[in-house]
């Protein structure tokens, strides 16, 4: 009896931490998002860190004739240089002027989120 309670208090203890990480994320997206400026009425644009090596960048929004748009880019950090894909298209390594602003905004996010977040 003791271990199925163990079991079923290490569940809800996992799905606790899991709830958390995701309200951490969506925090930190949202501010992300909001580190080029204003956000338009009808967009939603986020950014943030999925992991240590990955960053997303994800903007929706509704053009003039009511239709969705959505554009997602994963950044993946290596060691020889920084990777992107935009919606399902290949990788591609940045340029060195596209890396110097993906870093620019990787160290605004970084301060944004330490004095927001923790």
């Amino acid at each position: 009896m003791f271990s199925i309670l163990n079991s079923i208090k290490s569940q809800h203890d996992e799905e606790r931490r899991a709830r958390q990480y995701r309200a951490i994320i969506t925090k930190a997206a949202k501010l992300g998002g909001e580190l080029f400026g204003p956000i338009p009425d009808g967009v939603r644009r986020e950014f943030f860190c999925l992991d240590e090596r990955t960053w997303i960048w994800h903007e929706e929004w509704y053009d003039q004739n009511g239709e969705h748009h959505a554009i997602t880019t994963r950044y993946d950090v290596r060691p020889n240089g920084i990777l992107k894909a935009q919606d399902g298209q290949p990788y591609q390594y940045l340029s060195l002027e596209e890396g110097r602003r993906f870093y620019k905004a990787v160290k605004m996010y970084n301060k944004l989120i330490h004095a927001e977040l923790l």
